[in-house]
């Protein structure tokens, strides 16, 4: 059995997956809301992030992810923090056409081929997870190289940031996994890939 690619994502309504985190975690492109998340703290959120952590065996990551988390999670104490105890002990797979500092634990950087990188990952691990790395998400995305698509979406509209889905990206279908669950804040939406996006005509005959 091949493992899983399983992508989470904190989204606002209009699609912003920009720096949910903190004020510096990407500014690029002038973006200003960085932080936006941490006022929306919902404790069923962190229930569903800690319940996928335990079937993790790896991570992958674009080049800023893995940076931001290089250079906080080894840091921090493993004993009190499961988080951190996690992802030091995991192989982390970087994505970057750049050369990365792979001086973190079990850290190294993948080949140019991604979809190659993404099949050989699936025979290596059981849930491969990818965490914010919006840029590379996208590309996951858009070329079908996942399985399970896990997006928070909160109750605030950003107006302008890095988008899942773009407005110049391809036409996809997705498949609702599962009914939406809510703590109260946020809504995840668990999505697997769905094919082609089929059109037709609701007046001549509205069933599917």
């Amino acid at each position: 059995m091949t493992g899983r690619i399983v992508i989470d994502l904190f989204s606002s309504l209009d699609g912003v997956v920009q720096a949910p985190g903190g004020p510096d975690e990407d500014p690029s492109g002038g973006f200003t809301l960085g932080g936006w998340q941490a006022p929306l703290f919902d404790t069923t959120v962190g229930e569903q992030v800690m319940a996928g952590m335990a079937e993790m065996d790896a991570l992958l990551l674009g080049r800023r992810t893995y940076d931001i988390f290089a250079g906080y999670w080894p840091h921090q104490d493993e004993r009190d923090v499961e988080i951190a105890h996690t992802f030091n002990r995991i192989p982390k797979y970087v994505v970057s056409r750049g050369a990365p500092d792979l001086s973190w634990r079990g850290s190294s950087q993948l080949g140019p081929d991604l979809a190659a990188e993404v099949a050989a990952l699936r025979e290596r691990h059981a849930c491969v997870h990818v965490v914010g790395s919006a840029e590379l998400a996208r590309t996951l995305v858009a070329e079908g190289l996942f399985d399970v698509l896990n997006l928070w979406v909160y109750p605030v509209v950003l107006g302008a940031g890095k988008r899942l889905f773009p407005d110049d990206g391809p036409a996809l279908g997705l498949e609702l996994l599962e009914p939406p669950s809510s703590g109260g804040t946020a809504v995840l939406l668990r999505y697997g890939p769905g094919g082609p996006v089929r059109t037709g005509d609701m007046a001549a005959d509205p069933r599917p």
